[in-house]
């Protein structure tokens, strides 16, 4: 855990996101929550995460995105040095794609 934004508030956000159960659940709680902008640049970021594990290459995942290839480089930094919270969400994703598959 990152003791950087550890709080009582972000604890309570996290519960709160722990609650949704659907997709479109999802999308009502975040379109109350952020603004549009907001909601786009968190889902830009875990596309760009998802190509740059991909082995994907900054000028594919600018013209795919619209990602600055700071907002790349950001990324990047985390899947390298970050907490690993994107690899458990994409090993997650995965499992439960190949076990729909079954």
């Amino acid at each position: 855990m990152n003791s950087k934004i550890k709080s009582e508030n972000n604890d309570f956000l996290f519960e709160a996101i722990l609650q949704l159960r659907t997709i479109e659940e999802c999308y009502d709680f975040f379109e109350d929550l952020c603004t549009v902008t907001e909601i786009k640049s968190i889902s830009q970021r875990i596309v760009v995460a998802k190509m740059l594990r991909d082995k994907r290459v900054y000028s594919e995942i600018v013209a795919k995105t619209g990602a600055s290839t700071a907002t790349i480089s950001r990324v990047n930094r985390s899947l390298q040095y970050g907490c690993n919270g994107y690899e458990a969400i994409f090993e997650r994703v995965e499992e439960k794609k190949k076990n729909e598959a079954e």
